[in-house]
């Protein structure tokens, strides 16, 4: 049983055993991020909010205000609603 995994192990180079880590750990974290919907909806808010940040667009700020108002309802979050006055 051992010589059987001294074989292997000589087959898996140490390179080889970093790529295959690596990529379990990024398709673990893919995995959790996604099944999570509020962190990515959240990044997409702030990205929307940067954006009417620099247009200073009323009618963006109003569907940004919207898109808060519905985040905040469906992930029971306390994101700060923006003044569009």
């Amino acid at each position: 049983m051992f010589l059987q995994w001294k074989l292997i192990y000589q087959k898996i180079s140490l390179r080889n055993l970093f790529l295959i880590l690596f990529g379990g750990l990024f398709v673990i974290l893919a995995v959790m991020f996604a099944n999570n919907s509020c962190n990515f909806e959240r990044l997409l808010i702030l990205d929307d909010v940067s954006t009417y940040e620099k247009s200073l667009d009323p009618e963006l700020c109003e569907i940004v205000v919207e898109k808060i108002d519905m985040f905040n309802d469906k992930c029971e979050s306390n994101m700060e609603i923006l003044d569009c006055s």
